[in-house]
């Protein structure tokens, strides 16, 4: 697993048990050689030495994968010693050609390794820009966020989170695109980048909203796919003012967020649904801003579907307004910490979707002043 602040990613472990793994080319050897001497020629477990080469190409470097073969190319000289009609000049040929087979299929691998760690570097440098480390703190507000890929090696999803301290207060985004892929990267992006701006121009949330919608549609038109569904996307945008007190939700189509407040648990759900972003043609472009109470020491919890509809053995969904009743006040950091490794126990480590997630805690009554 790696964790980098706000951004985790599972990833398979290359210690422990890889390491044993790593070392079955010469276990297979030593076991094939033992029985090749113990066992009547008749049985010809000799002939099996190929295998341990071939093995080997899958995990070893070249010249060790080379020198394993060599080795038992010397193993069935030294039989043919002991039983001069074991067909060693046959199995010797076997062992040679299986050898260079092995090595040239190890080269090809550690080249394909090689592309495939520089794609991944410039995935992770292209996610650090996508879904950038959020500050601990903006104003008085504390907040953390989370982002599990639901891919063992993916690095980059659909799911997507911002935060920005404007004069009109501390703006969160959070949402997810439908399907997955470059189509969903290409659509998060686009959404992101729009908020970026639009979070510090536009007074109201419904003006963000808007550019956002427009931003996407664009994208959808600039790269279509063959289902065009795949670019439309949910989000939730909230504002807390300056000084706290409340806050404001403007959301469109996304899982409602949860309010702890004073040990109860409050699902935030919208009066009105708003349309999600690029459906707006469809079904209409009114947006409907919520507002709540929003105190000091209250907390807000922002997610993604994939923290809800995270499945057990039996197919029931994550009970997460009961997960989030159950948990002491603790700061953000914490309770995310704790949802992430709930989610993987509940999951059994299979994540069927990208899940992202926003901890926010209300800041005291007396917050300095945002810049103009």
């Amino acid at each position: 697993m790696i964790m980098s602040g706000r951004l985790r990613h599972r990833r398979p472990p290359y210690g422990g048990q890889w390491g044993v793994a790593r070392l079955a080319p010469v276990i297979l050897t030593v076991f094939i050689t033992g029985l090749a001497f113990s066992t009547p020629r008749e049985i010809a477990v000799s002939r099996l030495l190929p295998a341990a080469p071939a093995l080997a190409a899958a995990m070893w470097p070249v010249l060790p994968t080379i020198l394993l073969g060599t080795f038992c190319l010397l193993v069935m000289i030294s039989l043919s010693f002991f039983y001069t009609d074991l067909g060693t000049q046959y199995t010797g040929a076997a062992i040679i050609a299986v050898t260079l087979a092995a090595a040239y299929a190890s080269h090809v691998r550690l080249q394909r390794e090689e592309i495939l760690l520089q794609v991944r570097l410039v995935a992770d440098a292209a996610q650090k820009v996508l879904l950038r480390p959020l500050p601990r703190r903006i104003e008085n507000v504390e907040m953390e966020s989370l982002y599990l890929a639901a891919q063992e090696q993916a690095r980059i999803g659909g799911d997507f989170y911002e935060a920005a301290g404007t004069r009109y207060g501390v703006r969160l985004l959070i949402g997810d695109v439908r399907g997955k892929g470059l189509s969903a990267v290409g659509a998060a992006s686009a959404v992101i980048n729009c908020f970026r701006e639009a979070a510090y121009d536009e007074p109201d949330l419904r003006g963000i909203i808007h550019r956002l919608e427009t931003s996407i549609a664009r994208h959808s038109a600039a790269f279509p796919t063959q289902d065009r569904p795949e670019h439309f996307a949910t989000a939730l945008i909230a504002e807390i003012p300056r000084g706290g007190g409340h806050v404001r939700l403007l959301n469109c189509g996304h899982p409602p967020p949860l309010l702890a407040h004073r040990g109860k648990i409050r699902v935030l759900e919208p009066t009105t649904p708003s349309p999600p972003l690029n459906l707006a043609a469809l079904i209409g472009d009114h947006y409907w801003v919520d507002t709540f109470a929003f105190g000091p020491g209250d907390q807000l919890l922002l997610y993604t579907d994939g923290v809800s509809e995270a499945r057990d053995r039996t197919g029931e969904f994550f009970p997460l307004p009961d997960w989030m009743q159950r948990q002491c006040p603790e700061p953000p950091r914490e309770l995310l910490d704790r949802l992430h490794r709930d989610l993987l126990e509940y999951s059994g480590g299979r994540l069927d979707d990208d899940i992202a997630a926003l901890a926010v805690r209300c800041p005291s009554t007396q917050g300095q002043e945002f810049p103009a």
